[in-house]
């Protein structure tokens, strides 16, 4: 086989949970664009079906789902929903975040189970549910959208000039770092049955910050810029396709070298 035809993700069946936001909006396009039936799946599904009805317009096979993370009955509708209109479920990209609790770190222990149950638990048992049948297949990706945050502490001096983050919250790095090590965890569960589980640690979004804030960041990465709305694109498809078929339990910085300083 041609090493590029390893790239494609023609006949496969993708989840991305989330994917109106700003890095999901690539990911569903990246994987549709590959070739796969792509499954998208939020609370707000009526931003999905935008989005959804954009890629059926430049010719992909894009569907919308609803899903809510913070309850059973949700991953559970949505996993039944997604065996009987494909069969299987090839990749999945955990990518739907919430974010609660952002505001310091006075919060009482509600306020924090609410962003752990969305961000952590949920998180664990929609792998589970989905890692199932791809045991069964004896193949599978599953690519966990993590964050630089989750590998550094926090810089202030990126604030500096801007009235962001006077008062940031611990909840984000907690858990996007224990994301990074959940991945190789269910790396090592899953591995014997050929299912991968790898991750994806995206930088900082240009689109819509703060002159100054652009500026503090850009000079702290080795490239000099911000993340852009198709540099996550081109990992997702390797970490998704056969192109990676010997990598698993990794996680890959796409910060523009910013963990790298």
């Amino acid at each position: 086989m041609n090493v590029l035809d390893t790239f494609s993700l023609k006949g496969k069946i993708a989840l991305v949970t989330g994917g109106a936001g700003l890095y999901g909006r690539q990911i569903v396009a990246a994987l549709a664009e590959a070739g796969a039936r792509t499954f998208m799946a939020a609370r707000d599904i009526e931003k999905l079906k935008i989005v959804a009805e954009q890629e059926r317009a430049r010719g992909y096979d894009v569907t919308a789902l609803q899903l809510d993370l913070s309850l059973d009955r949700s991953i559970e509708k949505l996993h039944a929903d997604i065996i009987e209109r494909a069969g299987i479920c090839d990749i999945l990209v955990n990518n739907a975040v919430t974010r609660s609790a952002t505001d310091g770190w006075d919060h009482d222990l509600e306020a924090y189970d609410q962003s752990l149950h969305v961000n952590a638990s949920a998180l664990f048992k929609i792998t589970r549910i989905f890692a199932k049948n791809m045991q069964i297949q004896k193949s599978g990706s599953i690519i966990n959208i993590s964050s630089m945050m989750g590998m550094v502490g926090v810089e202030m001096g990126n604030y500096s000039g801007t009235d962001m983050s006077a008062n940031p919250s611990p909840i984000y790095f907690y858990e996007k770092g224990g994301m990074i090590n959940f991945t190789r965890w269910a790396a090592s569960i899953l591995g014997g049955d050929n299912v991968r589980v790898n991750c994806l640690s995206p930088g900082g979004y240009e689109n819509g910050q703060p002159a100054p804030f652009i500026e503090n960041y850009s000079a702290r990465t080795q490239l000099g810029r911000m993340a852009n709305d198709t540099d996550l694109m081109g990992a997702i498809v390797f970490l998704a396709s056969d192109a990676s078929a010997y990598l698993t339990g990794t996680n890959i910085p796409i910060d523009g070298g910013y963990t790298a300083k």
